[in-house]
């Protein structure tokens, strides 16, 4: 699961927030520290420093000019923003789900080998009720969905443990319930699961289940698919 790169504190979202009201989320933004200053009803000394502080943490990217700068908010910093969203979202939708869209995708054979090990095995039978199918289906993420994914920071996953045998150790992995969904098809149980250390980007995601969910709907590479994971 991906996990923020430092602790983003109220004062930081604020400011985060109001450069992204200015247009720094889609683009570059040209913003002075008095008017984030109006803006935020602090001193032109604070926007200064916690403008300084974003940068810093990788948050966002500055172009200091003559009459202001140009502040464009990096993909961490985005991240920052969905994850205050998906509170909100859960703050004030009843049923909130996180819906995300893609299409199949061959993996990277990578599935199919650890699911099936012994210290994963045993608690995927005691912790999800099944022993999945030995592989992952592989989903490539729209656009819209890689960024709603920040909301499964928000939804408590059933966690994997990390083991060891003789010869090395492997790492814990996050696990949602959810529900795939194709054309009026759909199957459950599913879990999205996320290995806390993964080759794949945040565009990418992997599904297990008790059966070859190719096979029980009838999928096959570039087919659309809809990932439903209740909050």
């Amino acid at each position: 699961m991906a996990e923020p790169t430092l602790a983003v504190g109220a004062d930081a979202r604020e400011t985060l927030k109001l450069l992204a009201l200015e247009g720094a989320l889609g683009g570059r933004a040209h913003v002075s520290c008095g008017g984030l200053a109006d803006g935020l009803d602090v001193s032109t000394q604070t926007v200064s420093r916690r403008l300084q502080e974003l940068e810093d943490g990788g948050l966002i990217d500055r172009e200091m000019v003559a009459d202001g700068q140009y502040v464009t908010t990096t993909e961490e910093g985005r991240r920052v923003l969905e994850r205050e969203y998906a509170d909100y979202r859960r703050l004030f939708e009843e049923e909130a789900s996180i819906d995300l869209r893609g299409t199949v995708t061959d993996g990277m054979g990578e599935g199919r080998h650890y699911i099936s090990l012994p210290g994963y095995m045993e608690q995927f039978r005691e912790r999800l009720g099944y022993e999945p199918f030995a592989g992952t289906l592989n989903v490539e993420l729209d656009e819209e969905s890689t960024r709603a994914r920040a909301g499964l920071d928000h939804v408590d996953p059933v966690r994997i443990d990390g083991w060891e045998d003789e010869e090395r150790t492997y790492g814990p992995a996050f696990c949602w319930p959810a529900v795939l969904e194709s054309e009026g098809r759909r199957y459950e149980p599913v879990h999205l699961i996320a290995p806390e250390r993964s080759h794949h980007g945040e565009d990418q995601a992997e599904l297990i289940a008790p059966d070859r969910l190719r096979d029980e709907l009838d999928l096959d590479d570039g087919d659309e698919v809809t990932i439903r994971v209740e909050d």
